[in-house]
């Protein structure tokens, strides 16, 4: 039984069309047709429903997903063993990233990575800590960049602890003040980040036994910093996002201070590809000697 034809099957799947996902595999849609129709003679099981809201897969092509997923990375680390044998590094490597991470230092690290590891391919997936999770989970990314603490099934380190700033305009009364407390931003007009630090932020406003009356919940950082920017009330964000600071705005620290913990998750480290083994390393290595750097 090939293994090409439950690559097929999936990305029908996923894509929800024979024709997407024939664009995506570089095949006709008749050869996926084809492919698909073979592997249900074969296991004599209806994989998939084929109607006029599109491909949706059947309750036994569902059950079957999972084993399919792990027949391929199996697969995958096969091949790449062998490559290490004869001494390659070469492989695939899917990483689920959020959007700060992909903007300030994904694009240096895969520079070097790449530099270093040219026969490895790095694929990156962009979602929320939820969908990261969730991705993991699935066995659709080989790890990814999460906020920590998470789910205690995976396994996971930490890389960065990631200041969390007030941002205000720089003509705000609070700019006279050197640190930022729950009690002093009661009452302002607060923007609250949607799917980025909201979850440290809700935390340190509990612990302080403070709230902030929010006005606006919005997901993107830069359109936060522009809300911010024009006045229309203030935020508290990541330091990451804050390194180059728009004009017009200002930032203090919070008191007490208050950090987003940024770390790698997998569901195993071990059981990794040796590609996804060699990424993972490189990452906590680039980040060790960041913080050495920064160490006084």
């Amino acid at each position: 039984m090939s293994l090409s034809k439950y690559e097929i099957v999936l990305k029908v799947v996923e894509s929800g069309s024979l024709t997407k996902a024939g664009e995506a595999l570089g095949l006709s849609q008749s050869a996926i047709s084809h492919a698909v129709s073979g592997l249900e003679q074969e296991l004599d099981l209806k994989l998939l429903h084929r109607g006029r809201a599109g491909i949706v897969v059947t309750h036994e092509g569902a059950r079957l997903l999972d084993y399919m997923r792990a027949m391929l990375d199996l697969q995958k680390k096969l091949l790449q063993e062998a490559d290490l044998i004869k001494g390659l590094a070469t492989g695939i490597v899917t990483i689920g990233t959020f959007t700060s991470v992909s903007i300030h230092w994904l694009p240096q690290i895969l520079q070097s990575f790449q530099t270093q590891y040219p026969l490895i391919e790095v694929r990156l997936l962009d979602g929320d800590y939820q969908e990261i999770e969730g991705w993991i989970a699935a066995g659709l990314v080989d790890f990814g960049f999460v906020n920590m603490p998470t789910d205690q099934r995976m396994e996971q380190m930490e890389l960065h602890k990631d200041e969390l700033l007030c941002v205000l305009p720089d003509d705000h009364r609070l700019c006279v003040e050197e640190m930022v407390t729950a009690e002093q931003i009661r009452n302002e007009a607060f923007i609250m980040p949607a799917k980025g630090c909201d979850r440290d932020l809700h935390r340190w406003l509990h612990e302080q036994g403070g709230s902030v009356r929010t006005r606006f919940e919005l997901e993107d950082d830069h359109a936060i910093m522009a809300m911010v920017q024009k006045g229309l009330g203030i935020s508290i964000l990541p330091g990451t996002i804050l390194n180059a600071l728009p004009e017009g705005l200002a930032v203090r620290p919070l008191a007490p201070q208050a950090y987003r913990t940024i770390g790698l998750a997998a569901k195993s480290w071990k059981k990794g590809s040796p590609a996804a083994r060699r990424a993972i390393s490189f990452i906590r290595s680039t980040f060790c000697m960041e913080e050495e750097e920064h160490t006084p």
